[in-house]
């Protein structure tokens, strides 16, 4: 059934044809085209609809890594626009730092998807240097600190909040070099492995509710889209993390855990199905995990802590998958809608997440694609 443009995406009974006049050659002008065709249709679309929810906030730092690749300020004035509109606040709902319940009885008050948007706050601070776009996240967080852990109760209880919520801790470290800030991360990142992390598939369950879900071959239930978004949050964690911090190499181990079993499962189209251990139970990619995996092998060849030889095949047939899944006019496809597990969607199915992590996978690609091959990185990887 056709579903009409409701502001975060939509599923057409008829999207038009698909792209014919890119290529998924790893150059980077060809790769620069892509990214501009999907991000000028996601942008006309979207930005009438910007909120401070979850679903763009992951779009937003799409936008940021196409302007810089592409040199263009459009995206990035956009973003700028944005934050001015909400006086660069994280949302309307406050922190009560007494509060020590956990999982959804939380609300939204603790909800790490409040958190996302600071990615892009700060990250606008850092070009222009005003501290007005990162005050009321440190008045968020400053708050958060003060609320005593409860180890049986993370306050990141979902897999997905890996990206929504470390990045923004770990950038505001660097922004502010208060060091609260990143062993906060740290150690809520770890809760949230001890309690997530499934040591022997190297894969993260959804949430706790997935513990006893099963594929219907018998296989455990570990979600695509939710490990992607693990991916992604491990990779702009590391990019941020200080190379002597003294956890990093515990960061690095789960990265390249999950790393060579997400690599092993890659489909023969090159991308994930919602449901990473039964594929055949799902008839179409699902595009949100499997760009924000795609993006996470890239950065992860660039700053050498992935083989290049192992994981370029891997990024190259990935990349050929998700342009393949661009419609002529710039919509990318096979987005799973807003769910808390996998589900069935339309080829024509297209969410503003789902292309914040191909924008984020393009962008990756792009840098990986100028910089010199026989580049030698740091073996703990390196912040740029």
């Amino acid at each position: 059934m056709q579903r009409g443009w409701d502001g975060e995406g939509d599923s057409l009974d008829q999207p038009g044809p698909l792209a014919n006049d890119l290529s998924a050659d790893m150059k980077p002008t060809a790769v620069d085209k892509v990214i501009r065709k999907v991000a000028d249709w996601q942008l006309k679309h979207a930005q009438g609809y910007f909120s401070q929810d979850w679903t763009f906030a992951a779009l937003y730092p799409g936008f940021m890594a196409a302007s810089r690749v592409l040199h263009d300020q459009e995206y990035e004035s956009a973003m700028l626009n944005m934050g001015h509109k909400y006086n660069w606040e994280l949302g309307p709902r406050l922190v009560d730092p007494n509060y020590q319940g956990h999982g959804q009885a939380r609300g939204q008050t603790y909800d790490a998807n409040n958190q996302a948007l600071a990615q892009t706050y700060i990250e606008l601070y850092e070009l222009y240097h005003d501290p007005a776009m990162i005050a009321p996240t440190r008045r968020q967080f400053d708050q958060l600190m003060t609320v005593k852990d409860n180890p049986a109760a993370p306050a990141w209880w979902w897999c997905d909040a890996l990206f929504m919520a470390p990045p923004s801790w770990v950038r505001l470290y660097k922004a502010t070099d208060n060091r609260g800030y990143l062993d906060y991360m740290d150690r809520e990142w770890w809760a949230t492995s001890d309690f997530l992390y499934d040591p022997h598939e190297h894969l993260y369950f959804r949430d706790s509710t997935f513990f006893v879900k099963r594929e219907k071959n018998g296989q455990k239930l570990f979600w695509s889209r939710g490990n992607g978004w693990v991916m992604a949050g491990l990779v702009r964690v590391l990019d941020q993390l200080p190379k002597d911090y003294p956890t990093r190499p515990k960061y690095i181990k789960q990265y390249k855990q999950m790393a060579a079993r997400l690599a092993a499962l890659q489909g023969s189209d090159g991308l994930w199905r919602p449901g990473l251990l039964d594929p055949p139970s799902y008839e179409l990619p699902e595009m949100s995990g499997s760009g924000f995996f795609v993006y996470s092998f890239a950065w992860g060849v660039d700053h050498g802590i992935l083989s290049r030889k192992v994981y370029l095949p891997v990024i190259r047939k990935g990349w050929q998958g998700m342009v393949s899944h661009v419609y002529a006019d710039g919509r990318v496809g096979s987005i799973q809608p807003i769910a808390s597990g996998p589900g069935n969607y339309s080829s024509s199915s297209s969410y503003v997440y789902g292309v914040g992590a191909f924008l984020l996978a393009g962008s990756e690609i792009h840098e990986l694609s100028v910089h010199s091959s026989g580049h030698q990185h740091d073996a703990q990887g390196s912040s740029r």
